[in-house]
């Protein structure tokens, strides 16, 4: 059974997705990839509690780090790429190559780049660290100012 709720952010509203009460899904307004609200369930703040938390030390530079329980639906490979994700350390960045390198496949950086865009947990699970391989800016579901805005939070030019 799942079950949303919307929280603002300084990034704009976040919509958490819980599926069984573990978060399955977290998305900003207007991301690529996000699914009709339809696909949400009802509107329930109770099962995320320690997400929004979280979220707020995050957002008050005051966590590095999401300790929160995920439950996260995709393929085997797009689990794969997430969990790498997850590896990257908190105002650092990683090129989707290095990506691939890391999963043990050096030729795959262009389907890591599509299972990053498809990442259901924004923010928690950092798709937004991932640059070209010049270190450029590049494509960004929730939109590359957004992704501005986030790494440059975390490398502490612009904490809220």
């Amino acid at each position: 059974m799942k079950q949303h709720t919307v929280i603002d952010s300084p990034y704009g509203p976040l919509t958490l997705v819980a599926d069984d009460g573990v978060l399955c899904g977290l998305y900003m307004d207007g991301q690529r990839h996000r699914p009709p609200e339809e696909n949400f369930g009802d509107r329930d703040d109770m099962p995320f509690g320690e997400v929004t938390a979280q979220l707020r030390a995050y957002f008050a530079g005051e966590l590095k780090e999401f300790t929160v329980d995920m439950r996260l639906h995709g393929t085997p490979f797009q689990r794969s790429v997430w969990d790498q994700l997850r590896q990257i350390p908190y105002g650092e960045t990683r090129s989707y190559g290095e990506l691939a390198d890391a999963l043990g496949n050096p030729g795959a950086s262009r389907a890591v780049g599509l299972a990053n865009g498809k990442n259901p947990v924004g923010i928690i699970v950092p798709c937004h660290r991932v640059v070209g391989a010049n270190g450029d800016l590049t494509g960004y579901g929730g939109g590359l100012e957004r992704k501005r805005r986030l790494l440059d939070f975390e490398r502490g030019a612009g904490l809220f």
